[in-house]
């Protein structure tokens, strides 16, 4: 199984035993049999989230132009039974809720997900990831 970048989330599950994974592995975590790549939903829900308040280390991360800003990132749970560490892409943290429904997608490698209403990316004119 080859694993490439793409704009969308690939994840791959395992025939043995129906285990799904992101991001995609060769074999399978629980039974060790090879697993097949596969497209992950794009909707979800919330699991939980943060907000990070500090710059991440140096590298990988590269501070935007305008330096550093605080950013929401949390786990989105699909309908897989994977959870998927994203980017929330919000105008204000304060309206994240624990089991809201979520979009998700993939921009330059980095999961990120906004309300289900509004598509994942909009929300504000900053990159973090």
């Amino acid at each position: 199984m080859s694993v490439r970048p793409s704009q969308e989330l690939r994840g791959a599950a395992c025939a043995a035993c129906s285990v799904a994974v992101y991001p995609a592995d060769e074999a399978c975590p629980r039974c060790g049999e090879a697993m097949s790549g596969i497209a992950l939903s794009t909707s979800g829900t919330l699991w939980t989230w943060t907000v990070q308040r500090f710059a991440p280390k140096s590298p990988p991360f590269v501070a935007p132009e305008g330096g550093f800003e605080p950013f929401a990132v949390g786990y989105v749970e699909l309908p897989e039974g994977v959870r998927v560490m994203a980017v929330l892409d919000v105008p204000d943290p304060a309206s994240l809720r624990i089991g809201m429904p979520v979009r998700v997608r993939v921009a330059g490698g980095v999961p990120r997900a906004g309300a289900d209403d509004q598509p994942a990316g909009t929300a504000s004119g900053r990159n973090h990831g």
